[in-house]
């Protein structure tokens, strides 16, 4: 039996509810029945001012990702985030010009090639006119401009812009050029990676915002398990991050309109006009993760942003060699972002919580094992958060599958089981991919671009392929 989308949007918000309760009395945050005497002893009797300290000091740090965890569950529980189809609100002919740029270096031009033919027969399948499709490439690929609404950018070897931005950035200052741009102020861009599939869906979402214009940034959901899986380790351990556009992203840009977090470098709506405001030039620190810097200014500028229905699809990396080093490059881009004098401290605090809870997770992480060995008295204001926090994190995992597999298992609920089962025997490998990139990342080299390669067809191994043949851009 098929059910609709409120039943099954309650059902989510009674289980989420639910496991939150029953998570917070396994772990004994909230007693129940008679007191253990291991939580009745003098912490600076048993283990010294020095290991009392240092396990205070890391319960403590575990509740950085605190304001995540709350953001996270309110997105999940206010929102039904199980309905199927978006409606437009008006007729596509009348929506304002739509530009989808696709920024990529070259290297897979096949991949480009199809998936932008794909992505146009997406448009005409949701009846969109006003719209073009714009590849921003350093090397040429040659698209077949059979057209208008294709159009090839390549970028000069010898362009600089006035700040020296790098990589991915400076290719989208590029596009904003006087002599580059052919968008109106008021024209919206649609920003995707060059493995991003639009969906029907999306497309709806797109148009909505872009009628509505009471907001000039947008942005929505976007998942990874749609069509060929290459790696399933990898899959699954992306479903976190869609529970994460569906609970955090979402509740920050639908209740505040700010992005407190930041936000993802694809499936990004901008205003033209806004977005040229804002610029891509920033210098080396705003081209690592020129996204997440791109909207600390615009929250600084106090531009607003709204959530957008609809999902996009990507793939996950295709071997952990690229999972590390995807992890690792976001870490050094948040951190540069964090740290730039140019964002008020007012505007960052909750990206600085964010990035030193994910910092810290060498240390926080440890507590699976020193809790148990090393218990200390109840604190039922302190139990009761750390226990939130791990219930929350863990239910991100079965919500992302959840909203990930569903389409792959309409007829057997018993696959969708074993997929989120699948998904929390990932939680050890993501939190030592996670360590690992925290290591290499707070102390390596913080100006290097590592690009992911998303062309199945070049991927002849998806767990041992060597990561020599992926290209690491530098700087000197």
């Amino acid at each position: 039996m098929s059910l609709n989308a409120d039943i099954k949007y309650g059902i989510h918000v009674l289980a989420f509810i639910s496991w939150i309760v029953i998570f917070e009395i396994v772990c004994g945050a909230i007693p129940v029945g008679e007191n253990s005497d291991i939580y009745n002893i003098d912490p600076i009797e048993s283990y010294g001012y020095l290991g009392a300290i240092t396990l205070y000091l890391l319960r403590f740090v575990s509740l950085l990702v605190l304001p995540q965890c709350i953001c996270n569950m309110l997105g999940l529980l206010l929102f039904n985030g199980f309905k199927e189809k978006v409606q437009l609100k008006a007729a596509p002919l009348l929506a304002p010009f739509v530009c989808f740029r696709v920024v990529t270096r070259g290297d897979y031009p096949d991949l480009v090639k199809q998936n932008v033919e794909k992505n146009i027969q997406t448009c005409y399948e949701a009846k969109m006119e006003n719209f073009m499709f714009e590849v921003v490439t350093d090397t040429a690929i040659n698209l077949p401009l059979k057209s208008k609404m294709i159009r090839e950018v390549v970028v000069p070897r010898t362009y600089e812009t006035k700040t020296g931005a790098l990589f991915k950035a400076r290719a989208l200052q590029y596009c904003l050029e006087d002599d580059v741009n052919i968008l109106r102020d008021e024209d919206w861009i649609v920003h995707l990676d060059e493995e991003t599939l639009i969906s029907v869906n999306s497309v709806c979402g797109i148009l909505n915002f872009c009628e509505d214009g009471k907001h000039d940034f947008g942005q929505g959901v976007i998942t990874y398990a749609n069509g060929e899986i290459v790696n399933w380790v990898t899959t699954l351990s992306d479903s976190f991050r869609v529970a994460d556009d569906m609970g955090k992203l979402r509740f920050q840009f639908s209740i505040f309109h700010k992005p407190l977090f930041g936000w993802k470098g694809s499936y990004v709506v901008t205003r033209a006009g806004a977005e040229k405001a804002v610029t891509f030039d920033h210098g080396p620190a705003g081209s690592i993760a020129e996204d997440c810097f791109f909207s600390m200014i615009a929250y600084r500028d106090n531009y607003t942003f709204e959530f957008i229905e609809g999902e996009m699809h990507e793939k996950s990396p295709f071997n952990f060699w690229d999972f590390l080093q995807q992890r690792k490059r976001w870490l050094q881009g948040i951190y540069l972002t964090a740290h730039a004098s140019q964002i008020p401290l007012k505007n960052k605090i909750f990206l600085i919580l964010s990035l030193y809870a994910w910092a810290t997770m060498p240390f926080t992480s440890l507590q699976i094992f020193l809790c148990p060995l090393f218990p200390l008295p109840r604190c039922f204001i302190m139990d009761f958060l750390v226990a939130f926090v791990g219930a929350v994190n863990l239910y991100m995992y079965i919500f992302g599958v959840v909203k990930s597999f569903s389409h792959k298992c309409r007829n057997n609920s018993w696959h969708l089981l074993l997929y989120i089962i699948g998904a929390l025997f990932t939680i050890p490998f993501n939190i030592c991919i996670e360590n690992v990139a925290v290591l290499l990342g707070m102390f390596g080299n913080k100006y290097k671009f590592y690009v992911v390669n998303k062309d199945k067809r070049t991927v002849q191994n998806p767990i041992t392929s060597s990561p020599s043949d992926t290209p690491i851009v530098e700087l000197v």
